[in-house]
């Protein structure tokens, strides 16, 4: 949320801004609700306004290694915190067995913007995943077909593990300094299966939102980073400025923060290119000269403060897109966790204070509550006249004894973390449905008639 340029400015504010049969259980998981039921009025909103519909709905929450509301499991927690702009924005996820595949595990943080970018965010993140399934098993079908392994897939039926190898090389990136390669340079049996299909599920979920508009992505859209843990690797596809973040352990045990996507801004050089060439423009306002914005050629508006983001319509002729930059790591037994979350996070947290935050929780299924409830009280210090920014994390713990917790060997903790015994009663009566959406996120744009051209 914040993402888009407001209608009322002010110096003080930020503005950086299928389904598988799984087994029902309730034994796995372990709930942290604040003063809400699980069938509460902002999940009845959430099928209204965002959510997959019907049967689908119902099939998805039914679905036991599915967490998307506040909670933990064996290896992740989640946990969202709605700001002081109105309606709580973010969306997220951790999809474990994921595929019916029991080694595979997704993860997506989701931070919506405009009139509608609350809907827009629970949509992708309900529909997104259903479509990253399906091409992995569609694609290792055809690779096993190919191969005259037809038999195996069906022996081992979900079972990704079954693709042969398939080495392809990493792109440029704006900034290759935030990824760390693996040592020998090469790539997993599995990464160009979860590559190709990440591709072809973020590009089929933005026709969706296009072509069966049941939410106006017009003026409204969201970020998406999503990861996909399969095994020992890591395969990150992201559009927009949230972010995730490696905690890793060097030779000396002190805790590096390794930064696993880049924040796709406009002002990256490769983005800024793209979207010029488009004919759109890249500039920041004067109150804000660190905010660098995308605009219509000819207006100044919608001013969105990224370059890559599903929706946004308006802005998809001039050089927005939704295609996932993509990344990949192969986990060693110094990763011990990564962290996904939403720019409310990153604005006022370092990657290395987010990760000593995670690393002395006192134990793994406080860890996302912890870091956002720091967050939140970290806006209070750093930005005492602004509106909070929705604060969501995704910690997805990834060591070989996930409940362990090693506050003995932190270095250099950061001391600010809050207490979750000093969360106000203001903090714990939240509610999504409090605040209305800012329908001035973004200008008044006129719609053109007719289709839009594609790029």
């Amino acid at each position: 949320m914040g993402s888009c340029m407001s209608s009322l400015k002010s110096p003080s504010s930020i503005g950086r801004d299928g389904i598988n049969g799984a087994p029902i259980s309730s034994s796995k998981r372990t709930w942290s609700f604040r003063k809400r039921s699980s069938r509460n009025g902002d999940d009845r909103m959430e099928e209204k306004n965002g959510g997959v519909s019907g049967m689908r709905e119902r099939e998805l929450r039914r679905i036991s290694e599915r967490m998307f509301l506040n909670g933990s499991s064996d290896v992740a927690c989640v946990f969202t915190k709605q700001g002081k702009k109105g309606t709580n924005q973010d969306s997220m996820l951790v999809w474990e067995n994921f595929g019916s595949s029991d080694d595979t595990i997704f993860c997506g943080v989701f931070d919506g913007h405009g009139p509608n970018g609350h809907s827009v965010a629970r949509k992708v993140r309900d529909l997104l995943p259903v479509k990253l399934s399906n091409e992995m098993k569609i694609l290792t079908n055809d690779v096993l077909a190919d191969l005259g392994l037809q038999d195996e897939l069906s022996s081992d039926e979900g079972n990704i593990n079954s693709v042969p190898n398939a080495y392809v090389s990493i792109g440029q990136y704006p900034d290759e300094s935030c990824y760390i390669a693996d040592d020998d340079e090469n790539f997993s049996e599995n990464y160009f299966t979860i590559r190709q299909s990440l591709l072809k599920a973020f590009d089929s979920m933005d026709k969706e939102l296009e072509l069966r508009p049941s939410i106006d992505c017009y003026c409204s859209g969201t970020t998406a980073v999503t990861l996909v843990k399969q095994g020992q690797e890591l395969v990150i596809g992201n559009v927009g400025d949230s972010r995730a973040v490696l905690g890793y352990r060097d030779k000396d045990n002190s805790l590096i923060a390794i930064q696993l996507t880049v924040d796709l801004k406009p002002d990256l050089p490769g983005e800024a290119a793209r979207i010029q060439q488009c004919q759109g423009r890249v500039f920041a306002m004067p109150d804000e000269p660190e905010v660098t914005r995308i605009w219509l050629p000819d207006s100044d508006g919608p001013g969105l403060a990224m370059a890559r983001a599903f929706g946004d319509f308006c802005l998809k002729d001039y050089g927005l897109i939704s295609t996932p930059d993509i990344t990949h790591r192969h986990l060693t037994d110094r990763d011990e966790f990564v962290v996904l979350a939403s720019d409310g996070v990153w604005d006022v947290f370092s990657n290395e204070q987010v990760v000593e935050i995670v690393a002395s929780a006192p134990n793994h299924t406080k860890a996302a509550e912890i870091l956002i409830m720091s967050a939140v009280q970290e806006w209070r210090i750093q930005y005492p006249t602004s509106k909070i920014d929705d604060c969501t994390a995704v910690c997805l713990f990834v060591g070989e004894n996930p409940r362990q917790t090693k506050n003995s060997q932190m270095k250099n903790s950061y001391t600010g973390a809050a207490r979750i015994d000093e969360i106000t009663a203001e903090d714990e009566e939240w509610s999504a449905l409090d605040g209305v959406t800012r329908v001035n996120s973004l200008l008044n744009i006129p719609r053109n008639d007719g289709r839009r051209r594609r790029l």
